[in-house]
């Protein structure tokens, strides 16, 4: 059975979308990049969504990337190569432009485009015996700079070279060190501690979470901000959610945020 990816609603406001292709680790094939960039530009126009977990079947990997067994196919020239990145790299944009928050629920190998599409996730957690790496030179393959930025913006300059460079696989505690996961959790707690992290930013207001996180990925870029960009910090100022989070907090109740 060829892989696919799958979308659920786990519970209102949380979605889950899974790799599925257990019996080769969840490799990615260019229909299931397809179908993931469709799932991605679908959930970022829902307005009661309020967080996605992204994950893969079965214990032994989140994914190890592309599916090799098609590269004679479709990446066995630089022209074939190029068409193909045109179609993965629409995936991995869709994840970064999603305005819902997005954490990478990571059980076992997270390896090649694997960990570039945990790395386009805003929070990642995983198992503590998951491993991490980039192995790619022995397959005479570099990384697109489009898929580098988001490792080199997670790990900095020298731990991307290490990672590319010696092509060697790090365990859960040193990729929680170096910054490229946000927890480590215990085998078989993963997905309990996504969901619990998912109801943590669903409660919380919507709109604000989506503006966070437009503003710290906007804060990567270097242009100076617009006038009208320094605006949008205030918005929020002008919202539903403003006048019922700050009258709960006086109530002393829990707020019912609406997304307006």
């Amino acid at each position: 059975m060829p892989g696919r990816v799958h979308l659920e609603t786990v519970e209102p406001g949380i979605a889950r979308i899974t790799l599925d292709q257990p019996e080769r680790l969840n490799a990615i094939s260019q229909a299931m990049w397809d179908r993931l960039g469709e799932i991605l530009r679908a959930l970022d126009a829902e307005e009661e969504l309020r967080c996605v977990i992204l994950t893969g079947a079965g214990p032994r990997a989140f994914s190890v990337g592309a599916d090799i067994t098609e590269f004679e196919a479709i990446r066995s020239t630089v022209e074939k190569a190029r068409a193909y990145a045109k179609r993965t790299h629409a995936a991995l944009g869709a994840l970064r432009a999603i305005r819902h928050p997005v954490v990478a629920a990571i059980e076992g190998l997270c390896v090649g485009g694997g960990l570039e599409l945990a790395c386009n996730a805003d929070l990642r957690i995983c198992g503590a015996s998951s491993r991490f790496g980039i192995p790619i030179k022995r397959l005479g393959l570099v990384v697109a700079y489009g898929e580098l930025a988001p490792l080199i913006q997670l790990v900095g300059k020298s731990n991307a070279l290490r990672i590319l460079l010696e092509g060697d696989l790090l365990g859960a505690e040193e990729a929680l060190r170096i910054g490229l996961v946000n927890r480590v959790v215990a085998d078989g707690a993963v997905m309990d501690e996504a969901l619990a992290t998912a109801r943590r930013i669903a409660e919380g207001a919507p709109l604000v979470a989506r503006w966070h996180k437009k503003f710290v990925n906007r804060l990567l870029d270097p242009r100076p901000l617009s006038p009208e960009e320094e605006a949008e910090s205030y918005l929020c100022f002008g919202t539903e959610d403003f006048r019922e989070g700050t009258r709960a907090f006086l109530e002393k109740r829990k707020p019912v945020f609406v997304g307006r």
